[in-house]
């Protein structure tokens, strides 16, 4: 069985689509998170937002709270009322996310130019981290 983090490397350098939630079409932040959840048999509420991940996790109580380690998300905005990106913890140094491109990425084509796809970064690639947030994963997810 693949862990949670083998699916989410399983997408690496698959393209970057705005509302995308399909690897053969391309995905978006939310769509890369989802469709892993749901590969490893973690059936989450459909989502279209990374906002819409986070208030499911902290709302529903699904969250066991923070932690830098492999499979924890990642949530950057201005606000926790603002949240505009969702990446997952690959381990306590790197995040892998779907980025690079934005509303304006509505095809392969398009994200090709903008060099918009699945990617590993570094953990404080970004300025704008709100929150880290390790799901309270069923038993039978493995994150590693």
């Amino acid at each position: 069985m693949m862990t949670l983090i083998d699916v989410e490397k399983s997408c690496l350098n698959y393209p970057y689509q705005w509302g995308g939630k399909n690897p053969l079409t391309g995905l978006d932040c939310s769509g890369l998170v989802e469709w892993c959840m749901v590969s490893v048999g973690f059936d989450p509420p459909g989502f279209n937002s990374a906002q819409m991940i986070h208030d499911w996790l902290i709302g529903g109580g699904k969250a066991l709270g923070n932690g830098q380690s492999a499979g924890a998300l990642c949530f950057y905005g201005k606000s926790t009322n603002q949240i505009t990106h969702v990446a997952m913890m690959i381990n306590e140094y790197q995040i892998i996310e779907a980025g690079g491109g934005d509303s304006t990425t509505t095809s392969v084509e398009i994200a090709k130019k903008q060099g918009a796809c699945v990617r590993i970064r570094p953990f404080g690639h970004r300025k704008d981290l709100l929150v880290i947030v390790m799901p309270n994963y069923p038993e039978w997810v493995k994150t590693v």
